[in-house]
């Protein structure tokens, strides 16, 4: 056999063995949500290969589900893709490991150290969010995180879901999104947040532009003070619902080459 169809033998071989495998891609699930919510990204994404996990989000301080999800991170053997909605982005932004090739925020919280989530929400400098009485509401849980093992949580009335979170859903699943929404403690907006994991690692940002809960001027502040790769969907706070292939596409872009 001649040097020439050695060399070529040997290319072909080792083709297939230096291909690089898929991340894994964690969706993170926010306030007034649950895992449900990113059903229909999910679905694309394993159309195309990818393997999705969606951990479940307990909704109690961004140190607290930092540390819920790390643990399903923790299960996953080799790199992965960090995806979070809302406040799950204050959660990604508190989550520091080294499998985490990149992040990507879809209408997502993504503080700086020491800030709160509330922050993002002044309507000082952002106004718009709707997110406000009466459309927003408390109620006591029980929670073994909270004092005496109780705690003050809020949520969307059902009757200002649809219009306040997710005018572009249509209604008969805006309403079970609805029943099925994950209420969330309210010390977890105004607990500070850990130093960031998007200043050490490439992010993406999905600003949805007809938000009604996190203005989108805060979420472009955000992205633009992250450095984030920023795109812009024309959607409500649940883009991962009424525009689940556009949400895909961003998550894609952020898969390392």
């Amino acid at each position: 056999m001649t040097a020439l169809a050695i060399a070529l033998v040997m290319a072909v071989s080792a083709g297939p063995a230096q291909a690089r495998s898929l991340p894994t891609i964690v969706l993170v699930h926010g306030a007034f949500a649950d895992t449900a919510s990113w059903d229909g990204v999910a679905g694309l994404l394993r159309e195309r290969g990818y393997r999705v996990v969606t951990p479940d989000n307990p909704l109690r301080g961004p140190a607290h589900d930092a540390a819920a999800v790390q643990r399903t991170v923790d299960s996953i053997t080799g790199p992965v893709v960090l995806v979070g909605h809302s406040y799950g982005g204050s959660v990604i932004s508190n989550l520091r490991d080294p499998k985490v090739e990149s992040l990507v925020y879809i209408a997502a919280f993504a503080p700086v150290e020491g800030e709160v989530a509330q922050a993002a929400l002044d309507p000082i400098r952002f106004p718009g969010s709707q997110l406000l009485p009466p459309a927003l509401q408390v109620k006591f849980v029980d929670d073994a995180t909270g004092i005496a093992g109780r705690n003050i949580d809020g949520y969307v009335a059902p009757d200002s879901f649809h219009s306040v979170f997710a005018q572009d859903v249509d209604p008969v699943t805006a309403a079970d999104m609805a029943v099925r929404q994950r209420s969330i403690a309210l010390v977890a907006n105004v607990q500070p947040s850990g130093p960031p994991s998007w200043s050490t690692t490439p992010s993406w940002y999905l600003v949805s532009a007809a938000d009604r809960v996190i203005p989108p001027a805060s979420q472009r502040f955000m992205a633009a003070r992250m450095g984030a790769t920023t795109s812009e969907v024309d959607a409500s706070h649940a883009s991962l619902v009424s525009r689940p292939g556009e949400v895909a596409g961003v998550i894609e872009a952020a898969v390392p080459d």
